[in-house]
């Protein structure tokens, strides 16, 4: 899952400029990525007040209403935080109105995940209720791909069954030490398809792009 989210990451990085707004940040894990490989000349983390289990953000907020003037960044990103958001599509009308005219909104959420976070986890997405959502919230030129396919779903169940599933330790070692060589056969292997579609195993998640809508 990390792997999938950082190379979609790494898809987008030549759009990123500027000041950059990292909604629901957590450990901000790509805070020196973000700073050393992209036109991004600062970074702003952004995260809940009481948020126990993540480092402190540069700016709090409540979850309704960011502390922020309206077009104060150039780009904004938000890595597995939807899902978290009760209202999301309050969430998105504030990243829209604080980033700058034709801002970069990058973003991503899981769809077959293990509960989380609990019991702050909401929702998973698909690919059409994501795009209704950015556009009701007024964003435009909204891009949706897959961060994996098939294999990479199979690895991924595989590897959350042997790591997460209750067993006997001495079993999840064996199990974990026979089918590493299979979950990364997998997951070197995926494909992921260019567009959704009916019966697409839509896992791990999705990743996106969109843009603040011009004036006018």
């Amino acid at each position: 899952m990390r792997r999938a989210i950082l190379a979609a990451l790494h898809r987008t990085l030549s759009d990123l400029r500027g000041s950059l707004l990292d909604v629901g940040a957590g450990n901000q894990p790509y805070r020196e990525l973000l700073l050393s490989n992209t036109a991004v000349r600062s970074y702003t983390a952004l995260d809940l007040l009481n948020n126990a289990h993540y480092s402190k953000g540069d700016v709090s907020w409540d979850g309704v209403q960011m502390p922020l003037a309206d077009g104060s960044f150039d780009c904004a990103i938000a890595t597995e935080v939807l899902e978290h958001c009760p209202e999301p599509l309050v969430t998105l009308r504030e990243v829209h109105r604080v980033l700058k005219t034709s801002g970069v909104f990058f973003f991503t959420v899981p769809f077959l995940w293990p509960l989380h976070d609990a019991p702050h986890d909401e929702f998973r997405y698909t690919p059409w209720s994501l795009e209704r959502l950015l556009s009701q919230a007024g964003f435009t030129d909204i891009k949706l791909w897959p961060t994996g396919g098939w294999n990479a779903a199979l690895a991924q169940s595989i590897g959350l069954y042997a790591r997460r599933a209750p067993m006997n330790e001495r079993v999840r070692w064996l199990l974990s030490a026979v089918t590493l060589p299979l979950v990364w056969l997998l997951a070197k292997t995926d494909r992921p398809v260019k567009e959704f579609h009916h019966g697409f195993y839509l896992m791990p998640g999705i990743a996106g792009t969109a843009r603040r809508r011009a004036a006018g």
